[in-house]
C-alpha cells in the first residue's frame, strides 16, 4: 500500500520549514518512530519520524531546500505490500559503494584491465617470478590511476581485506618495496562541495543583512590586567562550591557598572522606523562557538548579577547551546553582545554587529609583557586589548572611545567593580 508522507504542521504559524538533513534514503525501511530528518523553522530544529512501518520508495528534496507544509516528504510502501516493496535477489547492493566511482561505475559489472608496469621500476626482485591471478582484479577507479602513476601493478598487491584493492593496500606495498625506489606520496585531498544550509545558512544572512545595513566602525585599546589576574586567582582559591572564575563575568561586570554613563551603547535602532531604543536592563548575548556553529545565547537582567552569578550563569548556557536543551527565548532579545574567542583572541577584532543591536565588544587574548613604570624601571605585566565595534549612525567614535575606558578604568583598578 502506498503512504505518501507530508511534512507536518510544526504550529507556531508556520508556514515552510528547511530541509536540514536526511536520516533515511530510498530502500530502507522503517518502522513507526524511526527518526526521518532534521527540519529547521524560525523558531528550533525539529526531528520528524515516521508514522507507519514500511520501505521507502520515493525521497524529495536535498538538504537545504525549503519546503511547504504539507509538500509530500517520502513515498512509503506500507507492510501490507511489503513482498511487493522488498528488494530482489538479484538486487544486491555493491559491496564497495562509493569508493572513487560515480554512481554508474559502482553498478558496472564490466571487466577491468591490469595496469601496465614501467619496465624500469622492475629490478630483478623475486615478485617477477610470481605468478600473475588469472581472476578479475577489483580496485576503484582512483586507486588504479594512482597505480599507474607509480608504475605499480595491481596484479602484485594482495588485499588486505577482501578482494578489493584499496588504498591503504597501495601504502602498505610502497612501505615494503621503498627500497626498490618507490616513493609514497600523500594521496590528494578531494574537492568538496558543501551546501550552505541550516544554521551555517542563517548566520551567513544575519552577517550580510548586518554589514549591508550598519555602518561599522572599531576601536581598540589595550587594558593591564595584573591585577585584575591576582584578584582572580585569588578568589578562585577561595571559591568553595561556587563555580570558577574566568574573566568574562569580571568583564561582563565592567561593562554593566559603566553603561549608565553612555547609554547609546546598550540599544536596538529600528532603522526603518528611525527610532533608538536605549534599555535600561542589560540582557548581555554571548556568542558561543558549537560544532553546528555559531550561538548567541542571552544572560538576562546581567546588570543584576554578581561574578559569581555571572559565572554560573555563562556555564550554564554554554553548556545548554552545546547540548542543543537552550530554548529560543533564550536565544533572543539581547540588547549587547560580547564575543569572545578566549586563548584563540588575538590581538585585536573588528566584530560583526548583531543586528539590530548598536554595538558588540570583544576581549582578546591575555599576554605577558614588560613594561615602563615610571622612570627607566620594568615590570612584567599582565596585557589585553578590548575591541569594540559599533553602529556609526548612532554611536559616535568619542563616545565608543570615552565608554572603553570607562571598562579599562574598572578593569584595571578591580577594587571599583565591587564598590557602589
Amino acid at each position: 500500500m502506498r503512504y505518501e508522507y507530508r511534512l507536518p504542521d510544526i504550529g507556531e504559524g508556520i508556514a515552510e520549514a528547511e530541509l536540514i538533513a536526511w536520516h533515511v534514503k530510498p530502500g530502507d525501511r522503517v518502522d513507526d518512530g524511526t527518526s526521518l530528518a532534521d527540519v529547521m523553522t524560525d523558531k528550533a530544529t525539529v526531528e520528524i519520524e515516521a508514522p507507519i512501518s514500511g520501505v521507502i520508495t520515493e525521497q524529495f528534496g536535498e538538504a537545504g531546500d525549503t519546503v511547504a507544509i504539507g509538500s509530500v516528504l517520502l513515498v512509503i510502501e506500507t507492510d501490507e505490500a511489503k513482498a511487493e516493496a522488498a528488494p530482489t535477489a538479484s538486487s544486491s547492493p555493491d559491496p564497495f559503494p562509493g569508493e572513487g566511482r560515480g554512481p554508474a561505475e559502482a553498478r558496472s559489472n564490466a571487466p577491468t584491465h591490469d595496469v601496465p608496469v614501467d619496465p624500469g621500476l622492475r629490478r630483478g626482485t623475486e615478485k617477477e617470478d610470481v605468478a600473475k591471478p588469472k581472476h578479475r582484479i577489483l580496485a576503484s577507479p582512483a586507486v588504479r590511476a594512482r597505480a599507474a602513476n607509480l608504475g605499480i601493478d595491481l596484479a602484485d598487491i594482495k588485499p588486505s581485506q577482501g578482494d578489493h584493492i584499496r588504498h591503504n593496500d597501495l601504502d602498505a606495498y610502497l612501505s615494503y618495496h621503498r627500497r626498490e625506489g618507490y616513493a609514497a606520496p600523500p594521496p590528494p585531498r578531494a574537492d568538496e562541495t558543501i551546501k550552505i544550509a541550516g544554521l551555517r545558512r542563517r548566520i551567513a544572512e544575519k552577517m550580510a543583512e548586518s554589514k549591508r545595513h550598519i555602518p561599522h566602525f572599531s576601536y581598540v585599546e589595550e587594558i593591564e590586567v595584573t591585577a585584575l589576574e591576582a584578584m582572580r586567582a585569588d578568589l578562585n582559591a577561595n571559591r568553595g562550591e561556587r563555580p570558577k572564575l574566568t574573566l568574562l563575568p569580571f568583564l561582563i561586570a565592567a561593562i554593566c557598572k559603566a553603561l549608565p554613563g553612555y547609554p547609546m551603547i546598550n540599544a536596538r535602532y529600528d532603522d526603518e522606523a528611525g527610532i533608538v531604543t536605549r534599555h535600561g536592563a542589560v540582557h548581555l548575548g554571548l556568542a558561543t562557538q558549537t560544532e553546528a556553529g555559531l550561538y548567541v545565547p542571552v544572560i538576562r537582567d546581567a546588570q543584576a548579577k554578581n561574578v559569581w552569578q555571572l559565572a554560573g550563569e555563562i556555564a550554564r548556557l554554554a553548556q545548554a547551546v552545546r547540548d542543543g536543551s537552550i530554548t529560543s527565548a533564550e536565544l533572543s532579545g539581547s540588547t549587547l553582545t560580547m564575543s569572545s574567542l578566549g586563548p584563540l583572541g588575538g590581538i585585536a577584532s573588528t566584530p560583526v554587529i548583531n543586528r539590530p543591536e548598536v554595538a558588540i565588544l570583544a576581549p582578546n587574548r591575555i599576554v605577558e609583557r614588560p613594561v615602563f613604570d615610571g622612570g627607566d624601571k620594568i615590570r612584567r605585566a599582565k596585557l589585553m586589548n578590548l575591541s569594540i565595534s559599533c553602529d556609526h549612525r548612532v554611536v559616535d567614535g568619542w563616545d565608543a572611545a570615552s565608554f572603553v575606558q570607562a571598562v579599562r578604568k574598572l578593569l584595571e583598578t578591580p577594587v571599583l567593580l565591587f564598590a557602589d
